[in-house]
């Protein structure tokens, strides 16, 4: 079994895992960053109340560009005071970061990066949806689709990509009920597919 990046991608080769580097370091999802980020940064935040908006700068998070659909769908359908996303993939410039199967091509720490990314993107399709994430409560759902041979991969710390993310912007008293899903596969070969809910403030 593989679990190289190299390996991960569209493209075989050194191209193609540049490519997925470069876009992790775009949007700061490096191996480990992630618990630094939160387990460094989480106290000091905690000790005032500060907004979702403020907790992306306090944490250094940089959105991508809100994503765009592939089909005839629309991103976010907002009914009530619930905000509903259509599914977020792993796409970097509307192509896929991550291709594979977890377990075989891709390791866990490959799908924790897969589903932060696609938790980045929801929270940019949100933002664009909303014009500020302020206005959000709570995550109320997260769905985690993904594709994996058998036992060999961590599922909950794979789809923990996704909640940890969440987690530094909204905080741990807005955390999400949380269903982990395995498929045999997604749409353009991602590993990773969310699907989530949020309540929005009146």
């Amino acid at each position: 079994m593989s679990s190289s990046k190299s390996g991960s991608t569209i493209e075989a080769g050194a191209e193609s895992s540049n490519r997925v580097r470069g876009s992790m370091a775009i949007f700061g999802i490096a191996k480990g960053m992630n618990r630094m980020t939160y387990q460094g940064r989480a106290s000091r935040a905690n000790e005032r109340t500060i907004s979702a908006e403020e907790r992306i700068k306090e944490f250094g998070i940089r959105l991508p560009s809100p994503p765009t659909p592939f089909g005839s769908y629309v991103e976010a359908v907002q009914t009530g005071s619930l905000l509903y996303l259509s599914g977020m993939l792993p796409v970097v410039d509307h192509k896929p970061a991550y291709v594979g199967t977890l377990g075989l091509e891709l390791d866990t720490n490959a799908g924790q990066d897969a589903a932060r990314i696609a938790a980045l993107g929801a929270l940019a399709a949100a933002r664009n949806y909303l014009e500020t994430l302020d206005r959000i409560k709570r995550v109320v759902r997260l769905g985690v689709f993904m594709v994996a041979s058998g036992n060999t991969v961590d599922q909950p710390a794979v789809a923990n990509g996704a909640s940890d993310l969440l987690r530094d912007v909204f905080g741990d008293e807005n955390m999400a009920v949380r269903s982990v899903i395995g498929v045999a596969s997604l749409p353009l070969g991602v590993p990773i597919e969310l699907e989530i809910i949020f309540e929005l403030n009146e």
